[in-house]
Formats: structure tokens, C-alpha cells, sequence
């Protein structure tokens, strides 16, 4: 089941960015929960999703900014939510980033071709997620 949380936001960009989680792992999702409250970047809302399928429809309903996914799933796994993306012109700004243990060479590939911004592998060090998550805060400009 999606869930949702709100964090309050600290005034260092113009604006909270909101972030769904996706990965059928609860402790995954907690992990990067986490360490996204651990940033600096002001955060809106943070979405939970186990799979695809439950991310498109938080996607329809919210305004997302960010999304972190697995790629291994059920139901929709993360390759087919990410193709989903690509395809609908209004999640063009979307920021995608997977968090994944297939790191390999043909996987990283496939999703480059989705407009992936940043693929890290896991088991990751949190300061990873983190310095990508401020270097994308830093560079927005909306």
C-alpha cells in the first residue's frame, strides 16, 4: 500500500521538492527515507510505492519531482514504470533516479535510454543519495 509523509521544508531552494520512493522493500524504502530527511534539500512530500503500477498512480494524482526506484519488482517493475515516464510528456521533468543491485552494463544502458539522471547501485554509502539529491536541488531552477 502507497503511503505518504510530509517533511518540513528548510528555506535553501525555492521550492520543497516532493519524491516518491519506489521499491517493494519496506526497508529499502525506509533506508532512503532516511537519508533523504538527512539532506539540506527542502522536502515537500515523500510518497512510498512497493511497485510500478502503485507509483503510476501516485504519478497521475500528485505533483512529483523526483523519483528514486528499484528496478527489480513485482506487479510493474522499475524498467517498465521508468518506460512509462518517457512516454508521457507531462512527467518529462521528472527526475528519475534507480537504486538498484543490477548494476550491470546492459541494465545501466537500458535505462540511460529513459532519461535515467543518476543510477547507483546498491549496497550504496547514504552520502551517495544524498550529494545526488543536492546536486539536483542546487540545479533546479524552476
Amino acid at each position: 500500500m502507497a503511503q505518504v509523509t510530509t517533511k518540513v521544508a528548510t528555506p535553501r531552494v525555492s521550492r520543497p521538492l516532493n519524491i516518491l520512493i519506489v521499491d517493494d522493500s519496506a526497508t529499502m524504502r525506509m533506508v532512503i527515507r532516511r537519508v533523504v530527511d538527512l539532506t539540506e534539500v527542502p522536502i515537500g512530500t515523500i510518497y512510498e510505492a512497493n511497485n510500478g503500477l502503485e507509483a503510476i498512480t501516485i504519478l497521475e494524482t500528485c505533483t512529483v519531482h523526483a523519483v528514486f526506484t528499484d528496478i527489480n519488482m513485482p506487479v510493474m517493475n522499475g524498467h517498465q514504470l521508468l518506460l512509462e515516464i518517457a512516454q508521457r510528456e507531462k512527467w518529462n521533468d521528472i527526475l528519475r533516479i534507480v537504486i538498484s543491485t543490477d548494476g550491470s552494463r546492459l541494465r545501466q544502458a537500458e535505462v540511460k535510454e529513459l532519461n535515467v539522471n543518476l543510477y547507483i547501485q546498491k549496497p550504496f554509502r547514504p552520502e551517495v543519495v544524498r550529494n545526488a539529491l543536492s546536486r539536483i536541488a542546487n540545479a533546479d531552477t524552476h
